[in-house]
């Protein structure tokens, strides 16, 4: 896959999110579902004030400080479940940041937004996992989201702020524009017999993507095998 992403313009940030943990399945928690804040929200190194992550072994951290998910998509998962409650508003799929404008597609790697005062930077897509299907009550929605590529991203934070409902979010600096989330993912999770070994070398040498994911496109890249 060889997608380029396209200019990204200035949005509106239309909804800032923040959740907190709640039991989810046995001993597991989960801040997965976030709720719309009608007030100015700080922005820190790790996250946004008030949000809550359960499993700091996997999600949180400096690398996953903020997650933003493009209600654009909300759409197409309305079309697959029309009647779903969760779906009218922002705020099923983790995010702490949701808008329109921006997508996987339309979003780099290493990209540096402005966002209310502070200054985020693109560190790696989303990965979907199981508790997203639980709070769902969709059990093929992981890997729908998989398949669609339609995952989210993580932002680090470079500059701490504060942000709010209405601000604009602008692009300040693209160091990689060949590298779009949607490609990235899509090169990682999207399993096949002859994966683009060239494309894995360089993705797993794109030092601002988050070690992990540059881990993942090493171990695909050396094996010459789609991940399981």
């Amino acid at each position: 896959m060889t997608t380029h992403a396209a200019s990204a313009a200035s949005v509106r940030v239309d909804a800032v999110l923040t959740g907190t943990a709640v039991a989810l399945r046995g001993a597991e928690r989960s801040a997965i579902s976030k709720m719309i804040v009608d007030r100015p929200v700080r922005v820190t190194r790790l996250g946004l004030e008030g949000d809550e992550q359960a499993d700091l072994s996997v999600h949180g951290g400096p690398d996953k400080a903020v997650h933003h998910y493009a209600f654009d998509h909300y759409a197409l998962w309305r079309s697959k479940a029309p009647t779903h409650p969760k779906l009218s508003t922002a705020g099923s799929f983790g995010e702490n940041i949701s808008t329109l404008g921006l997508t996987e597609t339309t979003v780099c790697i290493g990209d540096r937004f402005r966002l209310g005062t502070a200054l985020v930077e693109v560190s790696q897509p989303r990965q979907p996992c199981w508790k997203q299907a639980h709070v769902m009550e969709w059990t093929t929605l992981p890997k729908i989201m998989v398949r669609e590529a339609k995952s989210g991203w993580y932002y680090r934070v470079i500059e701490e702020g504060v942000v709010a409902a209405g601000d604009i979010m602008t692009l300040e600096t693209r160091p990689h524009p060949a590298w779009s989330v949607a490609r990235a993912f899509s090169l990682v999770m999207h399993n096949t017999a002859s994966p683009d070994l060239e494309a894995l070398s360089a993705m797993a040498r794109l030092a601002v993507l988050e070690k992990e994911w540059r881990l993942m496109a090493a171990a695909l890249c050396a094996s010459g095998l789609p991940i399981d």
